[in-house]
């Protein structure tokens, strides 16, 4: 058996460089190549992508597969090599239902629709999107087609991303979510909002940027084994356990957006960093679901970098940043400039209250999306309905409306939105656990002290990778299943006291 197991580790191995040198391709599209390199890389990430897939479905995988059965039938199921057996199995039986020519179509149509929408953004010309969105919405209705019998369309294309949610329970999820949310969301916007013009100077790029790295090197990132670069949307991404990259976008008139960009996506950082070594080069080599990486990001952007403990800690050293803009004001301004909550059109610049209805909407259009119930030429106006109704506000323009994601114009449509709710969800259960578990975490924050949170995570989450499904490992570090109490216990103690609710 240990022949078969070793020739599979090497098979795999060549899988995961072909899709880490996919990773860097889209890194550098996504960074510096000149918009002139479109088409080739277009081409080449096709090419990447269906050598990639035609490696993974290898008769020969399967027949390895067939061969290890009993090997990881005799073997603890929570061992590392029962664990890559049944991880690759499961990721084997998906891959050989889509065909490899599929998988370049797919690749070089969405490098092609990123690269559009570049330019499309800044020049709010949704028309310009239009055919690129109609056919990435075939596109993702085709590969959701190549698993037949599911009782709703978006259910293969969610379960690529949180495996074992379909469309149904992540809408009961929700429901259960947004009752608890409106009435916070309404009583807080019913209030005179907070100040935040300390948050609205001018900053420059540099300071801004320098301060950004100096916290996450508190979080505890590697920058022997990552760096930050900066980006349209920023995102995280990883070309082996020794190279994990982050990225950001900076305003210089506002604060927030280059900061918490850089902690969120130093969370998922940190997650990819503290998986085990000796995975690399294996699927268990990354995080178990949208859902959990994003629990990861944001935990350390919120629940951790938007806490008056840590500001505690960090703020004299904004202010030493920033002195003419923030010298004279005071802590308890600057924090509820943070945590300010109030109707706004961008996602990624939402407050904790309101972020959700953010996510849920993108969720419902999916949804209606591949259900042909909405037509992308009317998804602009639908978009703006729905927003004055949930958000009590219409953009303005499809540059801060329904092109403000990347999420559509450079992936499949579904499954792309709802793990950023769940990793709130799950972030409050993994954070509330730890702090039961070591109650010094709260005091170490202050004193800007991070690494027994970063140890405990990387201990009970991190390290083990995909080696367990999200369900397993809600189980094995908070002792239940995904629970929304924590989440809204965090919430309605945060932000009454800063509301006085």
């Amino acid at each position: 058996m240990e022949a078969e197991l070793q020739e599979l580790k090497r098979r795999l191995l060549e899988v995961d460089d072909l899709e880490s040198a996919a990773s860097l391709l889209s890194w550098d599209q996504t960074t510096y190549m000149p918009p002139g390199g479109a088409a080739a890389r277009g081409r080449q990430l096709a090419t990447l992508g269906e050598l990639a897939h035609q490696k993974l479905v290898d008769p020969e995988i399967g027949r390895l597969l067939d061969a290890l059965r009993p090997h990881q039938e005799a073997l603890p199921p929570d061992s590392d090599d029962a664990s890559l057996i049944r991880v690759t199995r499961r990721d084997y039986e998906k891959a050989i239902k889509i065909p490899p020519s599929f998988m370049a179509q797919l690749s070089r149509h969405t490098a092609a629709s990123y690269q559009a929408w570049t330019v499309a953004r800044p020049a709010d010309d949704f028309a310009a999107m239009r055919p690129y969105l109609e056919t990435t919405v075939e596109l993702s209705r085709q590969m959701a087609d190549f698993f037949p019998g599911y009782e709703h369309i978006a259910d293969p294309l969610i379960d690529f991303a949180d495996e074992g949610l379909t469309a149904a329970t992540v809408r009961a999820l929700f429901s259960d979510l947004r009752e608890q949310l409106v009435p916070i969301a309404r009583a807080i916007t019913g209030q005179p909002p907070a100040d935040d013009t300390s948050l609205r100077q001018h900053f420059p790029e540099g300071q801004q940027w320098a301060f950004g790295l100096d916290a996450i090197r508190r979080f505890g990132y590697d920058f022997n084994r990552g760096r930050q670069d900066k980006t349209h949307h920023p995102f995280t991404t990883k070309f082996s356990l020794g190279d994990v990259r982050i990225t950001t976008r900076v305003a210089e008139h506002d604060l927030r957006e280059g900061l918490f960009a850089t902690l969120h996506e130093a969370g998922h950082a940190l997650y990819e960093q503290g998986i085990r070594g000796d995975l690399e080069g294996t699927p268990l080599a990354r995080g178990t679901s949208s859902g959990v990486h994003e629990s990861q990001s944001r935990l350390w952007e919120n629940l951790v970098g938007r806490s008056r403990p840590f500001w505690t800690f960090f703020y004299p050293r904004l202010q030493a940043t920033f002195p003419e803009q923030l010298g004279a004001v005071p802590l308890d301004t600057f924090y509820r400039a943070i945590n300010k909550v109030e109707r706004s059109l961008i996602r990624v610049e939402a407050d904790e209250v309101t972020y959700n209805l953010h996510v849920m909407l993108r969720f419902d259009f999916e949804l209606a999306l591949l259900e042909g119930k909405l037509a992308v030429r009317d998804l602009p106006e639908a978009w703006r309905e729905r927003f004055q109704a949930d958000l009590g506000i219409t953009p303005p323009d499809d540059r801060d409306g329904v092109l403000q994601d990347i999420h559509w114009y450079g992936g499949p449509v579904g499954g792309a939105f709802q793990g950023y709710t769940l990793g709130n969800v799950m972030g409050a259960q993994f954070f509330a656990t730890a702090l039961d578990a070591r109650p010094e975490i709260a005091g170490e924050i202050e004193a800007g002290r991070l690494d027994t949170l970063r140890a405990w995570l990387t201990e009970r989450v991190y390290q083990h990778g995909r080696k367990f499904t999200t369900a397993e490992l809600l189980q094995r570090v908070t002792g239940g299943p995904l629970r929304i109490e924590p989440y809204i216990a965090y919430l309605r103690r945060k932000y009454g006291e800063l509301y006085r609710l």
